[in-house]
């Protein structure tokens, strides 16, 4: 007995309040990282200052501004505005609308992010997946080519709507639900909308005229198949040569980093060069197609052009929802990747608010949707920026362009833009990534190719679908089928482990030790329940005969929560063990799961004496239980 009664004392206090656990719950779901614990204990003026910082980043980093970092930001701000341009254009010819649109979307909407947006390196911009995406969900109700003003009224409408629910997801911290977006999905997903974009820009690299507005692989090709006599070799020759360029400098940039500046500029060159050629040939027989008019002037408002007519509000809902959260986990990740590299940190839920309002802003003053894209950031990132101040100087750059220079841009050639477009989407397509999961995890490998296949040959937001519902399988096969392991005492110490993962380690006579490794509820009760039946019975088969099992352990360490289903399996558990002499005993039952013991009285009905802190203690109360047995026989 005396040995029993050294072991640790359980905690077997009262259950907490309801209060107290709702408040305890949201703030683990919402608030993770407890963002306010830095200044719980100052002041009210000071909780209000630091609360306006926190929630409005640009009154933290202004204050501590200098000239120095300015220099940088300046660079950065340049440099960025100089892609932004090119890609500005491209990416608005992938959604259908006018080029000048593009340019918009790099003036008002970086000025917000400024503002509102958290990380130091991300850049803001267009990008060509949610720009795809959005002309693939909208086209199938207005075609933009018989009515671009409605179009566009539904280009601005999707956008209002893709800032509101990232607004929301901001200001609810909901965070978690972009979490669903596995990074095999993402990879599978970004790799087949890359194909497709590369495959839509054939029309702009062979000069078609008549093309399909399907955007899947077959639809393409076939389009390109029938229309092959109207394919000109002066497109094609002057686009394989941009691309080869753009290819060339980054192959320059991968080799030699310092040289990232040549890879930034190249678009731009694309863009003045084919745009000289087009203007001393404009009245050559072989004439180049090009952008067109681009007037000067800056972003008219457009907030009295959203529309809410349910005949075409479903399309701009639905197109509004998708790119948000894509444009949401690619700007959110690019953003921490960047951050990690200096040891930084962002928040995600600040990052939604920031995406939000500046679409918002933008849908308002005829933008479409903008999110941190990659080249962009990798750019700002390398070219030294110290702070958002690189986006404001990236807007000032654009104005001065839609002020006084938009008209250059007119003569750009359309093969420039497809060959720009190829060039970033060729970056896209992770090949190393996706043979890395077929070598590592092949379930992670059928989740990316499902979203690659289906974005390349079904649609962008099927892809999607398929590629999000497979990896909800695979998180509902571990909640269904959680981890319930034997353990065993390793030879010479008093550790115990998984017997399958260590066969050296040993039985403890009499007793039969298991470790749950999972949230014990409706969904995988039976389960467990079958597993703990499994193990006893081929426990007994495997014991030679009057050497049984007297005691079932339940280590209960990894065990986070329980719901009556499960407490109503662990009854059933015992009731079924009884006829056989075989008694439970609990260790390390964490807080949440004694709650609901003592609340449902399983601890009465078990015993306290049956609940210990540690393997080791349970093991010897067994064993000093056994030995008294023993003795009164």
């Amino acid at each position: 007995m005396a040995k029993s009664e050294q072991r640790h004392e359980v905690n077997f206090a009262p259950p907490r309040s309801f209060g107290t656990i709702l408040k305890s719950r949201l703030k683990e779901t919402l608030f993770p990282d407890d963002p306010f614990s830095e200044f719980k204990d100052e002041t009210l003026p000071r909780r209000i200052k630091h609360g306006f910082q926190y929630f409005i980043p640009i009154f933290d980093w202004l204050p501590k501004y200098s000239l120095s970092m300015f220099k940088y930001d300046l660079l950065a701000g340049i440099t960025i505005a100089s892609l932004a341009i090119p890609q500005g254009i491209s990416y608005a010819k992938l959604a259908n609308i006018p080029a000048i649109i593009g340019l918009y979307s790099s003036f008002v909407p970086p000025l917000i992010y400024g503002v509102f947006g958290s990380s130091k390196h991300l850049a803001v911009g267009t990008v060509a997946a949610c720009s795809l995406l959005i002309a693939q969900e909208l086209q199938r109700v207005v075609n933009p080519a018989v009515d671009l003003q409605l179009y566009m009224r539904m280009v601005f409408t999707a956008t209002f709507v893709s800032g509101v629910v990232q607004s929301l997801l901001g200001f609810l911290r909901l965070g978690i639900l972009v979490d669903f977006l596995s990074h095999s999905t993402i990879v599978g997903f970004m790799g087949g909308t890359a194909t497709l974009i590369c495959l839509q820009q054939l029309k702009g690299m062979l000069g078609l005229q008549h093309f399909t507005q399907h955007t899947d692989v077959i639809h393409v090709i076939k389009a390109v198949v029938k229309n092959h006599k109207e394919m000109r070799w002066e497109p094609a020759v002057m686009g394989c040569i941009f691309l080869s360029f753009l290819q060339l400098t980054k192959f320059v940039k991968d080799k030699k980093p310092k040289l990232f500046w040549v890879s930034a500029i190249s678009p731009m060159v694309v863009v003045v060069v084919g745009g000289v050629f087009a203007y001393f040939t404009r009245h050559n027989s072989h004439t180049i197609q090009v952008v067109g008019e681009l007037k000067r002037g800056i972003n008219p408002v457009s907030i009295n052009l959203l529309i809410f007519d349910m005949k075409y509000f479903h399309a701009c809902l639905k197109a509004g929802i998708i790119t948000a959260l894509i444009a949401l986990v690619e700007g959110i990740a690019i953003g921490r990747s960047f951050a990690m590299k200096k040891n930084e940190q962002i928040d995600g839920n600040k990052e939604m608010i920031a995406f939000g309002f500046m679409n918002i802003v933008g849908s308002f003053t005829s933008c479409y949707l903008t999110t941190g894209p990659f080249s962009k950031t990798a750019v700002n990132f390398n070219a030294g920026c110290k702070t958002q101040m690189s986006n404001v100087v990236m807007a000032i750059c654009m104005l001065l362009t839609l002020l006084f220079l938009a008209p250059l841009f007119s003569y750009t050639p359309l093969v420039a833009l497809s060959a720009i477009i190829m060039s970033a989407m060729l970056g896209l397509i992770d090949y190393e990534k996706i043979y890395h999961l077929f070598k590592t995890d092949k379930f992670d490998f059928c989740i990316c190719m499902t979203a690659f296949i289906g974005v390349a040959f079904i649609s962008m937001d099927m892809g999607l679908i398929l590629s999000v519902g497979l990896a909800l399988v695979r998180a509902l096969l571990y909640v269904a089928r959680p981890s319930t392991i034997k353990l065993g005492r390793l030879p010479d110490s008093a550790l115990y482990c998984d017997v399958e993962q260590y066969p050296s380690g040993t039985s403890v006579k009499g007793m039969l030790l298991l470790q749950l490794g999972s949230p014990i509820y409706f969904a995988n009760a039976n389960y467990i329940r079958e597993r703990i039946a499994r193990f006893v019975r081929d426990e007994l088969a495997s014991k030679s005969e009057g050497d049984g099992v007297h005691y079932l352990i339940l280590e209960l360490g990894g065990v986070t929560t329980i719901d009556i289903t499960g407490v109503e399996t662990l009854l059933e558990v015992r009731r079924n063990l009884e006829p056989k002499g075989i008694k439970i005993i609990l260790v390390n039952p964490r807080l949440d799961v004694m709650e609901k013991l003592l609340l449902t009285n399983f601890v009465d009905k078990l015993g306290k004496e049956s609940v210990f802190l540690s393997i080791q203690e349970a093991i010897e109360a067994c064993k000093f239980s056994l030995k008294n047995e023993k003795i009164m026989v």
